[in-house]
């Protein structure tokens, strides 16, 4: 049974923050769902599930950051508990997490585990210039960057790669991704 998704955005966003009480955190969240929508309109994919799916990704974070092992289980187990969140969504969140060695199979699961880290660079490459906001950035900036192996470590490139499995070179994803949070830059917080 897939479910359908009954829960709405602020409604999801009022869950999150009940779970994740770092703001930067919730930033990233938010970011994440903002590239998620872009994401599902450029593929033709469920706006709304790709929404749901990028701001809940990390919803276990804060019972989960010193055992990466149990990152996204938990998230998933959580959102079965909660209701009204489809199968799909809970299974996007728990296969984000590489570590549990289970495949992505649908364009959803995809898509949330390269759109992860790749607003981790971006919110990087903010971060390091001179006026620390998105408006800024070019494309150009954040592919630049990209290939700079001692910029944004966190930031897996192998993961960010992996977007040419819905279809995206590497180019498009990262115009796509800084653009949704661009337009969003205030509700994210740069």
């Amino acid at each position: 049974m897939k479910g359908d998704n009954t829960v709405e955005r602020e409604e999801t966003l009022a869950l999150l923050k009940q779970h994740v009480t770092n703001k930067n955190l919730v930033n990233h969240s938010i970011a994440v769902e903002k590239i998620m929508i872009a994401l599902a309109e450029r593929l033709g994919e469920d706006v709304a599930l790709w929404s749901l799916a990028g701001l809940l990704h990390d919803i276990d974070y804060d019972q989960t950051a010193t055992e990466p092992l149990l990152h996204g289980r938990v998230g998933a187990d959580m959102l079965k508990e909660h209701g009204g969140f489809s199968e799909e969504l809970i299974y996007a969140v728990l296969v984000h997490n590489h570590v549990h060695g289970l495949p992505r199979l649908s364009v959803l699961d995809k898509a949330l585990y390269a759109a992860d880290p790749l607003s981790g660079l971006i919110v990087a490459g903010a971060l390091i210039h001179p006026e620390k906001r998105l408006a800024p950035l070019t494309p150009d900036f954040i592919i630049k960057r990209f290939g700079e192996k001692a910029f944004a470590r966190g930031a897996n490139r192998e993961q960010i790669a992996t977007c040419s499995e819905i279809g995206l070179e590497l180019e498009e994803f990262i115009t796509i991704g800084l653009l949704a949070m661009q337009q969003h830059a205030s509700e994210i917080g740069l």
